[in-house]
């Protein structure tokens, strides 16, 4: 399986233009950010102490939430080409039963995601570093890598699901762009969370990328928040609820019951993934 799994990596990493397009919607909500949205959310919290701090570090919980889904997607894209080519029969053929295949590509594509996710972090860390002053604690960092870790393994075991219905590269292309663009608004970067209206913010709380991003959020944010409202106040609540820093369900999540609903959808996706692949093992063991 580890031979697979590098197989992948390299596939992925050496197409140099599909590196950088997986990194676009990441991108794109980042530009977005700087040129258009910052300015005016900065007047609206104008009132806030360290709103840069603030603003900046919500940003960067969103891109990186967006980052895992978009880089996850795009190392599945060799699971597609594979079954569109019927590679995958002949790797079959090998030692390498349907389980460990299976296990390769996703594998591959959580590993694309962490890496890509530090590839983010390190750019935005370091430019708001330079222009607002921005820090994150190194002590913060074994957690965010936690999460990190989390998050690919949450939006490749998702793609996977939705993947299952998906024959072409070229399907796998026009899905990219779609998701692309929705998780942008759903993980509640182009806009916040508590300014959709009930519908819209219903279909957030049915999209993992917005607790990853909620995770991310308020590990970015908690100790410029703890130094802006000095106490749980209600106002913190507010800001808290309005900027998807938690989401709302009858109360305002804490950071482990996020985690626990992730765990779940985590779960469940694989084994909607895994299911189907047990099942041909298992047949050809009996034919063996």
């Amino acid at each position: 399986m580890l031979a697979l799994i590098k197989r992948n990596l390299l596939l992925y990493f050496r197409n140099r233009s599909g590196v950088l397009l997986s990194l676009m919607s990441a991108g794109i909500s980042f530009g977005l950010y700087l040129v258009f949205l910052k300015q005016g959310m900065h007047q609206q919290w104008s009132s806030l102490p360290q709103t840069n701090q603030l603003l900046d570090s919500w940003l960067i919980g969103g891109t990186l939430a967006l980052t895992g889904i978009s880089t996850t997607l795009a190392g599945l894209n060799q699971l597609v080409w594979d079954r569109e080519q019927q590679v995958q029969m002949d790797l079959m053929l090998t030692d390498s039963g349907p389980l460990q295949l299976q296990l390769s590509y996703l594998i591959s594509a959580a590993l694309i995601g962490v890496l890509m996710q530090g590839l983010m972090l390190a750019g935005m860390w370091g430019y708001f570093s330079m222009t607002d002053g921005l820090t994150i604690a190194w002590s913060q960092l074994p957690a965010i890598i936690g999460v990190m870790i989390s998050s690919a393994l949450l939006a490749t075991v998702v793609n996977a699901v939705i993947l299952r219905w998906v024959r072409s590269v070229d399907n796998l292309g026009k899905l990219a762009t779609i998701l692309g663009t929705a998780a942008g608004f759903l993980v509640g970067i182009y806009i916040p969370v508590g300014s959709l209206p009930t519908f819209a913010q219903t279909l957030v709380k049915l999209t993992p990328g917005s607790y990853v991003a909620s995770l991310y959020r308020q590990l970015l944010m908690k100790e410029t928040l703890q130094t802006v409202f000095t106490t749980h106040t209600t106002a913190e609540r507010h800001f808290e609820r309005l900027m998807g820093i938690r989401l709302n369900w009858s109360g305002l999540l804490t950071f482990s019951q996020t985690y626990h609903i992730m765990g779940l959808i985590f779960v469940g996706g694989l084994l909607v993934v895994m299911w189907p692949q047990w099942r041909q093992h298992r047949r050809l063991r009996k034919i063996s």
